[in-house]
């Protein structure tokens, strides 16, 4: 089965042994053993530590989205994408679950220690313990005799779905195993550090990983239930008067578990096969109940009338989503205006393309995910639902214009917790930049008595006129051009037959046609 998110606490883990060893200090900045590494705020850049990217309070939000199915990313490309992600809180200000931190944490090992984080949890974990069923990836997982199937659930059916690619940020969630494997692993946990008569990792390091650093502010579901709080790879919080360390782990088809009661001796692990079911914590509450002889309480019977409301009201909701459209309107632009590259320097590329003969339509495609795109309303196009996978199920994506008509960006959700939304902003067309294509409009024109020179040099068209300094044309939207030295003034190309015939110059006191010679 993948453990999804319960790997993060072999990362801390290694992390942990590599601190008993001296390599590695919880409470100094994260700069000292990387040196170059940036966040979007200055501040938490130079304070934030080791022991801040596993607690989850860094201050950024989850941004998901940016790695999720970005399998053709290295770690080091992911965490060059922080200085542009932005945050929502202050460092150490509020608890903000991040899988970015982590795949942070996962490539500091593998700096400081000059090997893979796979490698280290081979060497660190796997290998003492004899976790000889464990492994890092979904393909690998597939060739043991006896691997899970991933499934959903839509509209009350289950279904099989694909299985998650999820290496590159390994160290957030990658690791995959069997319930005796992770037997294993609950045991070191409850041992102390200790695998027979050898000590893994310190005592006093371990307790410190399983100690409470990060104050968790949400309800507390009910009186059997502490306050939680955040640990370094693992949430803590006491059940029934029990203290209980654990964590869960989620990702495409597969939910688990691990749960350990270090003062009483127990730990369980639960693996299923079921996309974000709560059935792993259902039945650990059950367990802990029948082992800890405590007055049984029906979980399931609660969670059950619990699921029906929630089906129903959401089967109300979506509904009565058209409330939120306005009926009536029409995109601003032809379809092909808005194709392009969009970028995002944290995000990376989203392309949207025109797809369909008789009946054309857009399509959004991102870390080689995509869907078609309906309209909704004005410049805003929705993500349908029944598509798969679903990732833009009822994703809103705005376009916007600049004042010279181009579609020059769209803004999306794809960070909920940011009001302003994740902005992409259009390539120009490629073409622009490509010396060959540009060489087509290399040569001389004549503008009011005077030759104006239009050289290519490398992948860059210049403008010579007599008398002036030489510009340079940089691409821009709509297939035009804008003068470096001069950004206000632009330069369009027209073409007869296929051959260009004159160069247009667009400047604030007219616009100005020079006859290509």
């Amino acid at each position: 089965f993948a453990i999804g998110s319960s790997t993060k606490a072999f990362t801390t883990f290694v992390m942990g042994t590599l601190v008993d060893e001296g390599k590695l200090d919880w409470d100094k900045p994260v700069s000292n053993f990387l040196p170059g590494f940036r966040l979007y705020d200055r501040t938490a850049t130079e304070l934030i530590t080791p022991r801040d990217l596993v607690t989850h309070r860094s201050g950024l939000p989850r941004h998901d989205l940016s790695w999720y199915n970005a399998t053709d990313l290295s770690r080091k490309e992911l965490v060059d994408r922080l200085p542009y992600m932005k945050p929502t809180y202050s460092l150490r200000e509020r608890f903000q679950y991040n899988n970015f931190m982590f795949l942070t944490a996962g490539y500091l090992v593998e700096q400081v220690t000059g090997k893979s984080w796979e490698d280290n949890v081979r060497e660190r974990i796997f290998g003492p313990l004899g976790m000889t069923g464990a492994n890092f990836s979904v393909e690998d997982s597939q060739k043991a005799a006896d691997f899970a199937l991933p499934y959903d659930e839509e509209a009350e059916t289950i279904k099989l779905i694909p299985f998650r690619v999820v290496t590159n940020m390994g160290p957030a969630g990658s690791i995959n195993a069997s319930a005796r494997d992770m037997a294993k692993w609950v045991g070191i946990h409850l041992a102390g550090g200790k695998v027979g008569d050898k000590q893994i990792i310190g005592t006093a390091t371990l307790a410190d990983i399983h100690s409470p650093h990060m104050v968790i502010d949400e309800a507390v579901e009910r009186p059997e239930l502490s306050q939680p709080s955040y640990g370094m790879g693992w949430f803590i919080d006491t059940y029934r008067g029990h203290r209980r360390v654990q964590h869960g782990g989620n990702i495409d088809g597969f939910s688990a578990l691990v749960t350990l009661l270090p003062q009483d001796g127990l730990g369980m692990v639960i693996l299923t096969n079921k996309n974000g079911t709560g059935v792993p914590e259902l039945l650990a509450r059950h367990t802990m109940d029948r082992l800890l002889d405590l007055e049984p309480i029906n979980w399931n019977g609660e969670a059950l009338v619990r699921r029906d409301v929630a089906l129903a009201e959401q089967k109300v909701a979506t509904v009565r989503k058209e409330e939120m459209r306005k009926f009536g309107t029409k995109p601003a632009h032809e379809l092909e205006e808005y194709a392009g590259d969009y970028f995002h320097p944290g995000y990376g590329t989203l392309r949207i393309d025109v797809m369909g003969d008789k009946r054309k339509e857009l399509q959004v495609t991102y870390n080689s995910m995509s869907s078609p795109l309906e309209h909704w309303h004005y410049e805003t196009w929705n993500g349908p639902t029944s598509i798969e996978p679903p990732t833009f199920e009822n994703q809103k994506f705005l376009f916007q214009t600049d004042v010279n008509g181009n579609v020059v960006a769209v803004k999306t959700d794809f960070e909920p917790s940011l009001s302003e939304g994740i902005t992409f902003e259009k390539r120009p067309d490629a073409r622009l930049s490509d010396s060959a294509y540009l060489a087509r409009f290399a040569g001389e024109y004549e503008l009011t008595g005077q030759t104006v020179s239009i050289q290519l040099a490398g992948n860059v068209l210049t403008v010579n006129l007599p008398g002036q300094p030489q510009y340079h044309l940089v691409p821009e939207l709509g297939g035009e051009f804008s003068l470096k030295e001069a950004s206000i003034i632009r330069v369009r190309f027209d073409e007869q037959d296929g051959k260009i015939t004159s160069a247009t110059f667009l400047q604030p006191n007219g616009v100005f046609t020079a006859k290509k010679k």
